[in-house]
């Protein structure tokens, strides 16, 4: 086959894929507050929902961020989004579970957590909010599962919610519009590379 019917072969695929595609946008005609639940065990849950932190303030949208577990204070993403005007940056863990060795330090802590994330859940304002980690707390009990799905559910209708952390449940899966389940392939980590700022932190 020469490179004028390669070029034609190519271009009538194309315009077939245009077509299914455009009629796939055109039937997607909804607008409503997304929850998405990033999970796996692969690198970048975190990462992908700072992505969005990014894309909504560039739109001009008000940003709540409850960072659960995690009690760093010097992260990258924490020194660039918590001098934006509209993004409301809390770190509210004391460490992870093997750290703390305290169960009912952990549930406490949680629970003072769950607190700010209610009051975000609650006011239309945020148009985004980030609940990084929040998968551990509902694995672990240290929140009410029930509690906090009805509370994700009753949300206001326009705000997009993003749930970060390993293991999801199928409630939480099931609760979401959109799950990404990142994959573990390979990591430096487990060649002796200790955490990098700009990557990891």
């Amino acid at each position: 086959m020469n490179d004028t019917a390669k070029n034609q072969r190519h271009q009538q695929r194309m315009a077939r894929k245009k077509a299914l595609i455009d009629a796939s946008i055109a039937r997607a005609d909804q607008e409503k507050g997304l929850l998405l639940v990033l999970t796996g065990n692969g690198k970048g849950k975190s990462s992908s929902a700072f992505g969005m932190v990014g894309r909504s303030l560039g739109h001009g949208m008000k940003v709540g961020v409850c960072q659960f577990l995690k009690s760093r204070t010097d992260t990258g993403e924490e020194a660039f989004f918590g001098k934006q005007s509209d993004c409301e940056w809390h770190v509210l863990g004391d460490g992870f579970t093997w750290e703390t060795q305290n169960r009912e330090q952990d549930i406490a802590t949680s629970q003072r957590g769950w607190a700010v994330a209610q009051r975000m859940l609650t006011d239309p304002a945020y148009q985004l909010v980030v609940l990084d980690e929040l998968t551990y707390l509902l694995n672990y009990g240290y929140l009410d599962a029930d509690q906090v799905l009805d509370e994700l559910a009753e949300r206001p209708p326009m705000q997009h919610v993003v749930v970060t952390g390993r293991a999801a449940s199928e409630a939480l899966r099931e609760l979401a519009d959109t799950v990404a389940e990142i994959a573990d392939v390979k990591h430096a980590y487990r060649d002796g590379v200790m955490a990098q700022r700009g990557i990891d932190l």
